[in-house]
């Protein structure tokens, strides 16, 4: 019997790219997603499919008694850092307590293999950048803390149960598959790209926070990692646990930084058309420069992001809401 990968919000952004390369690489799949922010049209067409929320203990032991799975990765989450400053115990609920939910479920069907992914907001504003994984930890918001919680729990459950892991932590997840088929569904985005695409197509302004950064364009500076590239590092991860490979961390991201204005002039030049620019202040909290020090991944997975130069990242996010909106 093929033991499948079980992957927890495969119908979400980053899961559903990552439930794509699973298939590319052979891999057998059981998506487990509750609906509540993915959508079920980026499930293809032949994966199991099961709708159910990773805290209710039942449905979890159900799931991993019928489908055995030989490792799980977990993209469901909430993930916005602003709501979860608003709904702190909501966050911890679901990002926390889901956690926790499942690992008991492996725990009790013998599943040793967990891939989690975690965020470059559990350093909060880093001091020196690049940021790489020896940087101590300071969330500034309920999001970063949930899932550094997560990270902290991960070595204890190992000890005590030998459940290896590996947590990925993302920086800025950008861009939509280059074939056309897979991309953010949201009606209300965050992330400054689609956030950007979405008020262009509704001919509306995008607001701009803080023009008077110590960058060089005055702009605050990120590091925008295409998702495809983010699906292949999980890819990486489960062969290396699959292999033996010891639990760890791994920043990813492309390791250069990339400013808002720069972002939005791509967009700009992706779509044709020109931005309104709403001019803010800054927002508090807000990091003037993050950029991730991927050596790590690069060195011990053997990860190489394929996808570095913005302009096509933002051209491939364009080109899928463009479609949706039609």
């Amino acid at each position: 019997m093929v033991q499948p990968i079980l992957v927890t919000g495969g119908a979400g952004y980053i899961g559903s790219q990552t439930v794509q390369a699973l298939l590319d690489a052979g891999k057998s799949v059981v998506v487990v997603d509750n609906l509540s922010a993915g959508s079920r049209r980026l499930v293809p067409d032949g994966v199991a499919f099961e709708q159910a929320d990773t805290r209710d203990v039942t449905e979890m032991n159900r799931i991993m008694k019928q489908y055995h799975p030989s490792a799980v990765m977990h993209f469901a989450a909430h993930l916005a850092v602003g709501e979860s400053v608003e709904k702190p115990i909501e966050y911890y609920d679901n990002n926390v307590v889901g956690v926790i939910r499942l690992l008991d479920a492996m725990r009790q069907n013998n599943v040793k293999r967990f891939i989690f992914s975690s965020t470059c907001a559990i350093f909060g504003q880093p001091k020196t950048v690049p940021v790489s994984e020896y940087l101590p930890p300071n969330p500034e918001s309920p999001y970063g803390q949930t899932k550094l919680a997560v990270e902290q729990l991960l070595p204890w459950a190992e000890k005590a149960y030998g459940i290896k892991w590996t947590a990925l932590r993302y920086f800025n997840a950008a861009g939509a598959a280059h074939n056309g088929t897979l991309g953010l569904i949201q009606s209300n985005p965050s992330q400054l790209i689609p956030k950007a695409i979405t008020a262009l197509l509704a001919d509306q302004e995008v607001e701009l926070y803080g023009t008077d950064w110590p960058t060089p364009d005055g702009t605050c500076v990120r590091d925008y990692i295409h998702v495809e590239d983010l699906a292949s590092a999980h890819i990486l991860a489960l062969n290396r646990l699959e292999k033996g490979g010891e639990s760890t961390v791994y920043n990813l991201g492309t390791g250069t930084g990339t400013s808002v204005k720069q972002i939005l002039d791509a967009i700009e030049k992706a779509s044709g058309k020109k931005l309104k620019i709403k001019m803010m202040p800054r927002r508090l909290g807000d990091p003037a420069k993050v950029w991730a020090d991927n050596t790590k991944a690069v060195k011990e997975l053997g990860w190489q992001p394929k996808y570095t130069d913005i302009n096509d990242i933002v051209k491939t996010a364009w080109s899928w809401h463009s479609k949706l909106s039609k």
